[in-house]
């Protein structure tokens, strides 16, 4: 989300050199970026992260002589790294997760007011606002992933060559980070086999390796064949197999957000978060919220025993959903068939 407010200071100021701090796990995302020129890699939770770690590490940012760094997170660590490594000017927001106030902004020698209602806008958009705010450039960016490799195309081919050969491909993800997140299993088993009934298509799921025992209980559950390949992929390995995807179905997960970059056909299904906020950025896709009372909600899955908000979206609905996307790209496949023969007839 973040990488839309990199593009757009990238549009205001093009010659600027960029560097991206991250933690590890969004390493890929911004590796190989084409609005970002360089990224630090940041790991505050290894067990090998003693004091002289962090001073090295603030030293070797000082070396580097930024004129500026901007907060996307408002979090206590990496603001005081900015300060420790004397940047000059460092801006912030005054909120940017929640309504709460927040002494980090001290460490900022500009904080910048988000104006608008964060819970129900978009996050990139709050990214943006920063990035508009103290700069005062105007305009809209989408998010950017970073470039996916020939190794990556490599890793992702060997993977669709242990699916069947069919005319369509098909890829879920099936687990959120929190189970209020996840559609029934037993609705995702009933979708695959729906879905293989009516289309010559291929399935598997991916995720995280924590997430492949919870995907094999789906699998276990239909009469259709789905390739597990939770674990089996790094996050451009990821971006470069669902380029091989004709559609993607999904719960609100990161992967949805890499999906909606590359720009494939998908469905997304949001349980207790709220499409506004989170919804992908693609005007291929197809969003299902039950939009009860309750939600969004910010409740443990223990406090909630219903879980309406993820058993009142359908199967058929969802079906639905996956036809009108599968047969709208095979349309816009043909017609472009169409066009290249008649230019070859020319």
């Amino acid at each position: 989300m973040s990488t839309s407010a990199v593009a757009l200071l990238r549009q205001a100021y093009p010659q600027a050199k960029v560097t991206m701090m991250v933690r590890p796990a969004a390493a890929d995302i911004v590796r190989n970026n084409p609005v970002i020129d360089d990224i630090i890699v940041y790991d505050y939770t290894s067990k090998y992260n003693t004091f002289w770690d962090m001073l090295n590490f603030i030293r070797n940012i000082r070396q580097r002589k930024f004129d500026l760094s901007v907060s996307f997170d408002r979090k206590l660590r990496p603001a005081l790294i900015a300060l420790l490594a004397g940047i000059p000017i460092r801006v912030g927001p005054d909120r940017i997760f929640d309504d709460k106030p927040s002494y980090v902004t001290r460490l900022f020698t500009h904080t910048v007011h988000i104006p608008h209602d964060i819970i129900n806008t978009h996050q990139s958009e709050n990214y943006q606002a920063i990035v508009r705010g103290f700069f005062g450039v105007e305009g809209l960016a989408r998010p950017v992933m970073g470039r996916y490799t020939d190794k990556n195309i490599n890793n992702a081919d060997s993977l669709i060559n242990l699916l069947p050969r069919k005319k369509y491909r098909i890829a879920l993800c099936v687990k959120g980070t929190f189970k209020l997140k996840n559609w029934p299993q037993d609705y995702f088993a009933q979708l695959v086999d729906e879905l293989a009934a009516r289309y010559d298509a291929a399935f598997f799921i991916i995720g995280a390796h924590e997430d492949r025992e919870y995907a094999d209980e789906i699998i276990n559950r239909t009469k259709t064949f789905v390739a597990n390949f939770c674990g089996r992929t790094t996050l451009l390995d990821l971006a470069a197999l669902l380029t091989k995807a004709d559609l993607f179905i999904t719960v609100d997960t990161g992967a949805m957000h890499i999906a909606s970059a590359i720009g494939i056909p998908l469905v997304a299904i949001f349980g207790c978060t709220s499409p506004n906020r989170w919804r992908p950025l693609n005007n291929k896709s197809a969003i299902h919220y039950a939009s009860l009372p309750c939600s969004p909600c910010a409740v443990s899955e223990n406090e909630c025993q219903t879980k309406e908000c993820l058993t009142r979206i359908r199967v058929e609905d969802v079906l639905q959903s996956a036809a009108n996307l599968l047969e709208s790209r095979a349309n816009s496949e043909g017609e472009g068939r169409s066009k290249l023969e008649h230019c070859d007839n020319a």
